[in-house]
């Protein structure tokens, strides 16, 4: 039979390995890069300047959005919000993104925060071109 003490030591060392390692899990979901790969996001001129598209990138549950700035500029950014993680908006009247939950808004031209809570800028998608197809090819903080 195991003494009381020598138990109560098992199990607050059982106890401490497992809070290190949901921190160890969540930091490095929260924190690590998926491996992203080259996605078609739309078609050359599929959505008229000044419109926007939802698409998921770099996995199917990340939301983002390609607005069409220019005859033949767009710009993606993640739909996540900075703060909190809410769904940002696209708003062309303001030329950028609105967070409804806190009031964060965010520049259509490098998703810089320009009001509201958001520590940094939304996560921008980068962009390529293959032929007549927009294609995201990478995340990229700033």
């Amino acid at each position: 039979m195991i003494p009381r003490r020598q138990f109560a030591k098992y199990l607050t060392l059982g106890g401490l390995a497992l809070v290190a390692a949901a921190i160890w899990a969540y930091v490095h979901r929260r924190f690590s890069r998926p491996q992203s790969s080259e996605v078609v996001v739309a078609r050359s001129g599929e959505i008229a300047v000044g419109e926007s598209k939802i698409f998921q990138y770099p996995r199917p549950v990340d939301p983002c959005i390609l607005v069409r700035t220019g005859e033949d500029s767009y710009i993606a950014y993640s739909r996540f919000c900075t703060h909190q993680a809410c769904v940002v908006f696209y708003r062309p009247a303001q030329n950028g993104f609105s967070c409804p939950c806190h009031g964060g808004f965010f520049s259509l031209a490098d998703g810089s925060v320009v009001e509201g809570p958001p520590p940094r800028p939304l996560p921008r998608i980068m962009l390529g071109r293959r032929g007549d197809d927009i294609v995201a090819i990478g995340v990229s903080a700033t």
